[in-house]
């Protein structure tokens, strides 16, 4: 009696627990190694945003009272008569410039290209001073032509004036180290220099195209730190701060914000250029930890190893788990080139041909049409043909090559 064909038990249902369908056990032993790794990096990310956004709340605000806000210096402003308001939009910082006005921008490098034009076009011909927070290269040439920032920064925290600026000569020593800067214009006051380079520039106004030269300035601070709260007790950073900001009797604190509809506008820069740097080490970082993670996990890297199984398995169930797996994945095709492989084992013995040449059509197939009852063509459609079209013409097919070996096996 033959082996029942894989497909015979196409049909049944896949039962609970068994290698095709894993348990829900098996599914959490597998996964809770990289739910955990999962977990983990959740956890950081959740910690290490607290602690920034505490350490960052209020930051240059002249509104808040943290050890990094700028209230202290505001109250000493209104004191002395100078207003203080805050922006948080291109729109208003450029409406609000003007002769008697001070317009600071607390963060300078957060603005985009765009920006930075539209506010320079408002500065360049208003007549008052704008005071520019440590900027960087991404705002200096365009928020101050000619003026290039070294790419080390100071490491001394109080430094010397060692300039003729009234405002600096009064204040004596301050913290303004922090970035660096150099200028081609002669007329620009340099400042509080750290190995030669200056951390507070002060350059003039230039001529507009007619010629005519307006009053106002455009100052660049190395470093915010005159301007918070816990540091402006410091040395000279009072006396600084309150000189470079109370020369007008209007001061408009800019603050940058990412709800600005102006800040959408992200001219011809690419996906990635807003991106943020940190964000991109990150998504390095989570990126090599995949990868560390998946050659933690994998199971094997040679060949596989046969191993003696703890229990015997029944060939009936190894034959249904695999009808079951050929039947999930509509593997037709595999299973009719199985039933006929075997076929044609079994039945090369039977008329006289070699194992080695039973899938040579050549040779078994005019043997076995030698038998009676024998049609070569017949036969070699039904031994080497195409694959079933469904299940079942594979149903039919494996009847066939049963019926076939019954009629070989008969005396």
């Amino acid at each position: 009696m033959t082996t029942a064909p894989p497909s015979t038990d196409a049909h049944r249902n896949t039962p609970q627990g068994t290698s095709v369908s894993p348990t829900a056990r098996q599914v959490w032993t597998r996964t809770r190694g990289i739910l955990l790794a999962l977990l983990v990096l959740l956890a950081a990310g959740a910690a290490i945003a607290v602690i920034r956004s505490g350490a960052d709340h209020g930051r240059l605000d002249p509104r808040s009272a943290d050890r990094s806000g700028s209230r202290a210096v505001a109250e000493l402003l209104n004191d002395r008569g100078v207003s203080t308001r805050v922006v948080t939009t291109l729109a208003a910082a450029r409406a609000a410039a003007g002769p008697d006005t001070t317009l600071l921008v607390a963060s300078p490098d957060l603005l985009t290209t765009p920006q930075q034009r539209g506010l320079h076009e408002a500065i360049r011909d208003s007549g008052g001073r704008t005071l520019l927070v440590a900027p960087g290269t991404p705002s200096l040439d365009t928020l101050a032509p000619g003026v290039r920032a070294d790419a080390a920064p100071s490491f001394d925290s109080t430094l010397a004036p060692d300039c003729t600026l009234p405002a600096a000569r009064r204040a004596g020593p301050a913290d303004t180290g922090g970035l660096r800067y150099t200028t081609d214009d002669t007329r620009a006051d340099l400042c509080y220099p750290s190995d030669g380079l200056a951390t507070l520039v002060v350059l003039p106004a230039r001529e507009d195209d007619t010629g005519t030269t307006r009053p106002g300035d455009t100052v660049l601070l190395g470093a915010p730190d005159i301007l918070y709260n816990d540091r402006l007790d410091d040395e000279g950073n009072a006396s600084l701060a309150l000189q470079l900001l109370g020369s007008r009797p209007h001061l408009v604190w800019y603050l940058p914000s990412l709800s600005d509809d102006s800040a959408t506008d992200a001219g011809d820069r690419s996906f990635f250029d807003l991106i943020p740097r940190g964000w991109l080490w990150a998504t390095l970082q989570l990126l090599l930890a995949a990868a560390l993670a998946a050659l933690w996990r994998a199971r094997r890297f040679g060949p596989l190893v046969p191993e003696k199984l703890p229990v015997a398995i029944r060939a009936s169930e190894t034959t249904e788990g695999r009808a079951r797996l050929y039947r999930r994945t509509d593997a037709r095709d595999r299973a009719a080139a199985a039933l006929r492989s075997t076929t044609r084992t079994r039945l090369a013995p039977l008329v006289g041909v070699p194992p080695a040449r039973a899938h040579t059509p050549e040779v078994l197939i005019p043997a076995l049409a030698a038998r009676p009852h024998g049609d070569g063509p017949a036969l070699h459609t039904l031994l080497f043909g195409p694959a079933p079209g469904d299940d079942a013409a594979l149903i039919a097919l494996a009847d066939r090559l049963d019926a076939l070996e019954s009629e070989v096996r008969r005396p």
